[in-house]
């Protein structure tokens, strides 16, 4: 009997169950290495999980009985204690929690995840046992990612649970830096984003610690930036009055706010100066040049429009740096 070899022909359906193979074994290797670092953010999501549902369905409770027991003792700043102290200063502490998680990202992604393999040679030898160096990159980035993806997501949608139905428990409103953050999709976007810029930061200085410190301040940084021009983020709304001064509409996101000087704003104009009988104050008015009032705001409406712009930009900014550590990584490798 005659033995009959047969040649593999790329591309035939063995080759690509083998890659999906090495895909698999490369994942799990990823899983492993990283297993603890894994377990410490899934504790750390069940933890904000069980405190929020403990707030919304404990706490809010007696904090609204006792500040109903406040209004009906007339007590000075009562209520506002009970508020703050029951139920607002947790919430605000996990809202902070929530939206500012991407630090913690950068600071993985740049140390563990990515700068300590280079540093280490770790990566370089599983790039010698057939992993090329791109599947090795995106492996990690995938399972971080998602991870990443669905801590954060649960973390929000379990905060707009408990946050919608206690406003009046809390004394900040959705313009607040921490629950701005918190309330959608962009706290998934800053740390996805704060994962790419990591990862980036760690391949332009293959060493984990100095990855981690930069990663972290270089994702703080483009925080602070947003968070500085956000209400630029979407055109702003103006109401304007010729007797009287104008203020924005409750839970309004208040920009600016002063008087108009010859039909144009000026805030620096000092007419609360003006005061006296009402000649003496519209002569003052009349001699600074004050022909009406202004202010400029945001309604709660511009909620998602602003939302939304800025979560664009960090996707953006995520997809850019993503895109460069490829190519970095195949220029290095080549």
């Amino acid at each position: 009997m005659t033995a009959v070899a047969t040649a593999r022909v790329p591309g035939r359906p063995e080759e690509a169950g083998d890659a999906t193979g090495a895909r698999w074994r490369v994942a799990r290797t990823v899983l492993r290495l990283h297993r603890a670092a894994l377990l410490v953010w899934g504790l750390a999501v069940l933890g904000l999980t069980g405190w929020l549902v403990w707030l919304t369905e404990v706490t809010a409770d007696e904090a609204r009985a006792k500040q109903e027991a406040c209004d009906r003792s007339t007590q000075d700043w009562c209520d506002m204690s009970v508020g703050v102290l029951g139920y607002s200063a947790p919430m605000d502490g996990i809202a902070a929690l929530t939206a500012n998680a991407f630090v913690a990202v950068a600071a993985f992604a740049g140390g563990a995840l990515i700068g300590r393999e280079l540093e280490n040679g770790t990566a370089r030898l599983a790039w010698s046992q057939g992993i090329t160096p791109a599947r090795w990159l995106t492996a990690k980035l995938a399972g971080a990612a998602l991870a990443v993806t669905l801590g954060v997501t649960a973390a929000v949608l379990v905060f707009r649970w408990a946050w919608k139905p206690n406003r009046v428990l809390i004394g900040t409103d959705w313009m607040d830096d921490g629950v701005f953050v918190a309330l959608g999709p962009a706290a998934v976007a800053y740390a996805l984003c704060a994962l790419a810029l990591g990862t980036l930061t760690a391949l332009l200085t293959r060493r984990g610690l100095p990855a981690l410190a930069v990663s972290a301040t270089l994702t703080w940084l483009l925080a602070q930036v947003l968070v500085h021009f956000r209400t630029s983020l979407w055109p702003a709304r103006t109401r304007t009055s010729a007797t009287e001064e104008v203020h924005a509409p409750d839970r309004a996101w208040q920009v600016d706010q002063g008087a108009l000087v010859h039909g144009s704003p000026a805030p620096r104009v000092n007419h609360w100066g003006c005061d006296g009988t009402a000649g003496e104050t519209r002569r003052c008015l009349d001699d600074l040049g004050v022909t009406g009032y202004y202010a400029t705001y945001h309604p709660e409406s511009h909620f998602w429009p602003l939302h939304l712009v800025e979560t664009g930009i960090l996707l953006a900014v995520a997809a850019a740096a993503t895109a460069v550590s490829f190519r970095l990584l195949r220029h290095r490798t080549a």
